[in-house]
């Protein structure tokens, strides 16, 4: 007797993504492994040019930025910053993931950091009614391509960082996507506009087109800074002799392309990082 197909329910797409249900997974496998280490690489790297004070430690001459993690789940890059001094709230609507955050600043032994139980467009009315000041820099990491109103999320970004302020934007990449499945031998739906993820995929709900992001951001007078790609060919590899290719050299070969042409393109995310003018 043949087995019927499992039944994949789809996920719903007029609300924001919230992780309750799948919060151990998603930090195992968007943010563990070799993955994460890549995506964490390529921060860096941008991080050290274009504010490297970030990750040095706190003192007399690089006094603690006031830094919003948006929508920033586990928190493994902010918690990354809070560590060298600078003042880390974390805001996420998945009680879940704010746990799994918690555990790790305890860890980390952070005794300051804020949690805060809410949505990203909350605390950007708290910003614009001045129940908060606005920040000195906001991390926006794989938040976009989970949320309904994608212009409105980047839209209330603007007003949560200060004039002259930072933002830090991750997103995942269409093009990316669209070139992993044609390497599988199969058109992607998201070209005939037939993408339904199931209800627990990790694979994000709302891909973006990278000229659009870039566009939102230039509309909101953001002056660009960086933009990397993330992850611009490990997804790629096709060979046992690819997958098997040590960590260091990985690492190394995504520095180099991930801000050349065509690779940055290709990227499964990409970073862009931005100053508010």
């Amino acid at each position: 007797m043949t087995a019927k197909p499992r039944q994949r329910t789809p996920v719903c797409l007029n609300s924001d993504r919230n992780f309750d249900d799948l919060a151990p997974r998603f930090a195992r496998n968007v943010y563990g492994g070799l993955k994460g280490a890549l995506r964490l690489a390529v921060l860096r790297r941008d991080f050290d040019e274009f504010l490297p004070t970030c990750l040095q430690p706190c003192d007399a001459d690089h006094m603690p930025l006031r830094i919003l993690d948006a929508g920033g789940g586990q928190g493994q890059f902010g918690l990354q910053l809070a560590a060298c001094g600078h003042q880390l709230t974390l805001c996420d609507i998945s009680t879940e993931m704010l746990k799994l955050a918690h555990e790790q600043a305890v860890v980390l032994g952070l005794t300051s950091v804020e949690f805060v139980h809410g949505a990203v467009q909350q605390m950007s009315e708290d910003a614009q009614s001045g129940k908060r000041p606005a920040f000195d820099l906001v991390l926006c990491h794989s938040v976009l391509e989970w949320v309904a109103d994608q212009e409105g999320l980047m839209q209330a970004l603007l007003p949560m960082v200060r004039h002259g302020g930072y933002l830090s934007l991750t997103f995942y990449n269409r093009h990316g996507m669209v070139m992993k499945n044609l390497l599988r031998g199969k058109r992607s739906p998201i070209l005939d506009d037939r993408f339904v993820p199931s209800a627990g995929s990790l694979t994000p709900t709302r891909p973006l087109e990278p000229s659009q992001v870039l566009a939102w951001l230039a509309q909101d007078h953001w002056q660009i800074l960086c933009n990397s790609g993330i992850r611009v060919f490990h997804d790629l590899l096709l060979t046992p002799e690819g997958r098997a290719m040590p960590e260091h050299e990985l690492v190394a070969l995504e520095l180099e392309l991930s801000r050349q042409e065509p690779y940055r393109s290709l990227g499964r995310y990409q970073h862009v990082l931005a100053t508010r003018l």
